[in-house]
């Protein structure tokens, strides 16, 4: 992996992961080494077995004075775990759909 700009989505994790291994002789048996042998890189992208990894810088920030009550970091807090919780949920609908009998996923 690299140690100054790390992997943020689940198909560079794997394939980091596989180049890694291979750089060190140790030979992965796993499913994403086995879709790799069989189909390359383009199997990592289609189907990635890491889990996505987030990236993220938190600034702290001064509550306006003439906000006493309604703070807007509350409201910007929320409407990001809101985009995260949307993005969840779509995804979990895409895993759920049926697919057609010569579709291979994706």
């Amino acid at each position: 992996m690299r140690r100054f700009w790390p992997p943020v989505e689940a198909a560079q994790v794997d394939y980091e992961r596989l180049r890694s291994s291979v750089l060190a002789g140790i030979p992965l048996l796993d499913g994403a080494a086995a879709r790799f042998a069989r189909a390359g890189l383009v199997a990592l992208i289609e189907r990635p077995t890491a889990e996505p990894v987030f990236v993220a810088v938190l600034s702290s920030a001064d509550r306006p004075p003439w906000t006493p009550y309604d703070d807007p970091r509350t409201a910007a807090l929320a409407s990001g775990y809101g985009l995260l919780l949307a993005a969840a949920v779509a995804d979990q609908a895409t895993d759920l759909e049926p697919r057609a009998a010569g579709d291979q996923g994706s």
